[in-house]
């Protein structure tokens, strides 16, 4: 594959979204109603695979400034105010968070899109190209493609593949047509189940295949997303030769450049049957960093 121009190696196409078709979707609202697309987060929350643990602690109490004989102010307290500070520690995907361009490597020389790779553009602070720094906002037109109702269930079983076909007969069935520049997002159910951790195993890493991952990107999305910590099903029905656990990353983030939302918040759009919207997620941007927490939301 031909490397991208320069414009566009580290951001991908949602990045050149035009003024006028931001102002389109900022006008897709007319009941001026918000719905969150998070859960919370919180000390020992459920997340997948080998990720470090989410973690908050407390880095400043009012007993600890007493105790340290600590003075932010100075000598004249005489009301006792005191304050709190946290440390969080966690990875970037943990709830609902975007892929950054260099989260996925691929080939004998770690390599991702854009021509990253690890042995020119990985430091000890993290990548330097493609990194969370690059995440663009996105305020764009939303699309939701809720595969669990259309099916008539409340959640897809563990491991269950969603098609291209099956993308195609729920769009169909919903009246809604996926555009270029959309961000889509598909309901597996899974979060329906958070946070009971039995309950979310059996229903763990249902998601699109590779032939649902093409159809998304024949329509031109800058940006797809579903309510599971993978997005792609897993294991891959069909790897290919040789191998490859996550032929869906591979085609959509490195390949491409399409940003991946992962554990996205669907329940609410779902009951209310909110299939077109203005989503916005605002990346936080720090160096080194592989993807970005986001708290997203659609409005109606």
């Amino acid at each position: 594959m031909p490397l991208p121009t320069t414009g566009d190696r580290e951001r991908g196409p949602a990045a050149f979204r035009t003024p006028e078709e931001t102002l389109a979707a900022l006008a897709l609202p007319r009941r001026g109603i918000t719905y969150s697309l998070s859960v919370p987060r919180f000390t020992g929350m459920p997340l997948f695979g080998a990720h470090p643990p989410f973690q908050v602690s407390m880095s400043r109490t009012p007993g600890g400034l007493r105790a340290e004989g600590r003075q932010p102010w100075g000598p004249r307290n005489e009301v006792n105010l005191g304050y709190m500070a946290e440390l969080v520690s966690a990875t970037s995907h943990c709830g609902a968070h975007v892929d950054a361009l260099a989260h996925m490597t691929i080939g004998e020389d770690d390599h991702w899109y854009g021509g990253g790779n690890a042995r020119e553009h990985l430091g000890d602070g993290g990548p330097r190209l493609g990194d969370a720094s690059k995440l663009p906002p996105f305020i764009t037109r939303g699309v939701l493609l809720d595969v669990a109702a259309h099916r008539g269930v409340d959640a897809l079983p563990k491991s269950d593949p969603v098609t291209a076909d099956e993308l195609a007969a729920v769009a169909d069935a919903q009246g809604v047509e996926v555009r270029s520049g959309d961000v889509v997002l598909i309901r597996t159910g899974y979060l329906g189940k958070w946070p009971d951790t039995e309950a979310l195993a059996r229903h763990a890493t249902a998601g699109p295949d590779i032939s649902a991952a093409r159809w998304l990107l024949d329509r031109g999305v800058v940006a797809a997303g579903s309510d599971t910590e993978t997005f792609e099903v897993q294991p891959a029905p069909d790897p290919g030769e040789p191998a490859n656990p996550q032929p869906v990353h591979t085609l959509l983030l490195i390949e491409s450049a399409i940003y991946l939302f992962e554990s996205i918040y669907l329940e609410e759009l779902s009951r209310d049957r909110a299939y077109e919207f203005l989503f916005v997620a605002l990346p936080i941007k720090i160096e080194g960093a592989t993807g970005s927490m986001l708290d997203p939301v659609a409005i109606i």
